[in-house]
């Protein structure tokens, strides 16, 4: 199997905005990045680095506080 050349690149793009639409392609690969940034981790053996702990969670650090929701304009 060859390596990928810019056309197949240009071609996987085309139909990503296709099927994705342009709006939702950036959120879409951000997504994608962290997904396999946090396979990498736990394949490593680094699950807890790959998480970051969720405040008042079981993994959050002492002392750390709770976001507050925000303000609601009463609608």
């Amino acid at each position: 199997m060859g390596a990928l050349s810019p056309l197949h690149l240009v071609i996987v793009l085309v139909i990503a905005l296709l099927v994705i639409g342009p709006g939702k392609l950036p959120e879409t690969g951000a997504a994608l990045g962290r997904a396999i940034r946090e396979f990498r981790h736990s394949v490593s053996g680094d699950l807890e680095e790959a998480t970051p702990p969720i405040p008042g969670g079981p993994l959050a650090p002492e002392g750390a506080v709770e976001p507050t929701p925000p303000p609601s304009d009463g609608s």
